[in-house]
This record gives C-alpha cells, structure tokens and sequence, in this order.
C-alpha cells in the first residue's frame, strides 16, 4: 500500500468535503487515515498460512471444538463503513487440531479486508476446514453495519446473522443441531 499516496487523496477529499486541510485538527489526518486503512485493510497481506504456521497438532480425538464470542470488525465493501460484532467457530477434529487462537487468527485474515459478510462467513469455514481437513465445520456471524445504522434507513438496532456449515455440520442434522444448541447454551 503507497501510504503517501492515500494521504494525499485524504487530504484531497478533506477539501471535495468542504474542509481545511490545514486546520490544526486536519493536519495530521491524512496520514491517520493512511495508517488506520493499512491497518483495517492488513488481511489482504496474509495468508491463513500464515495465521496457522506451527500451530496444527495430531489428535486422536473428533471432538467437536467450538469458540464462540471471538469479536470481530470488517469494512463493508459497498459503503467502507465498518461493521463488528461477534463470530462463532466449530469444527469436529479428524486427525488434527488447531492452536485456539489460530481460529481467530484465521478470521482476522478474511475480516482486516472489505468484506460483505456472507462472504466472510463462508471463507472463514471454508479455511478452517482446509486447515485440519476436519470433519465438519460451523461459522456464524452476529454482526452490526454502520452502513445500515448511520446511513440510509438507520436503523439502530438491526443485527445480521449469516452461517456457513460446511461436511458434517451441514450433512448431519443432529451435529447442526448440537453445534447450535451448544452456541446459544448460557445466553440470556
């Protein structure tokens, strides 16, 4: 990414808004813009890989293994606002697990890069069943968009949900149904 160049195209549209970019609160904002988007936009530099390297470990157990409440922040890539709220990965091990933290190692690959989140979803299920060939994988997304909030018909309170179930989780009704139930198990 050519950081000196997105500044300057900040600082461009600071004027095409109306502003001075030579204010004191403006000043600095082009390069903070530039390293805010390096930094939101930093999956498209990763590989799951990667986010992976040296954490997939021989198991003899299928469990299923499930995280839930792994927070998660995107851009959208209609509007490039952002969206954020709370992923949910399940996976039934075959012969290998994966570190915990790779699991969100592995979602922040595909969320720090505009997204929609139906895609988002299905990319995450799709590279943790790739990374320890398992046996099943589940992926939901809770998820609020500030372009659905703060613009257009702005509404507050809307949260959308996408889940992708991909070999048993989406063959096998009875290990959908527990990976589900297990997700909503303690919630109010």
């Amino acid at each position: 990414m050519n950081t000196e160049r997105i500044e300057r195209l900040v600082h461009d549209l600071l004027i095409e808004l109306g502003e001075d970019p030579s204010r004191e609160g403006l000043v600095k904002t082009p390069h903070r813009v530039a390293e805010a988007l390096k930094f939101l936009t930093k999956g498209y530099q990763q590989s799951v890989a990667d986010a992976t390297k040296g954490a997939v470990f021989e198991s003899e157990a299928n469990n299923m293994i499930i995280v839930r409440d792994i927070e998660i922040f995107s851009l959208c890539e209609h509007h490039m606002l952002p969206f954020y709220g709370q992923c949910h990965i399940g996976y039934i091990a075959g012969e290998k697990v994966i570190g915990v933290s790779k699991l969100a190692r592995i979602m922040e690959v595909y969320a720090r890069r505009l997204q929609i989140q139906e895609r988002l979803t299905r990319q995450i299920a799709k590279a943790v069943k790739d990374s320890v060939n398992a046996e099943g994988v589940g992926v939901v997304i809770e998820a609020r968009h500030l372009c659905m909030m703060m613009r257009g018909v702005e509404k507050q309170n809307s949260v959308m949900t996408t889940s992708s179930v991909l070999g048993s989780f989406h063959d096998d009704e009875a290990t959908r149904l527990e990976f589900l139930h297990l997700l909503n198990r303690n919630k109010p």
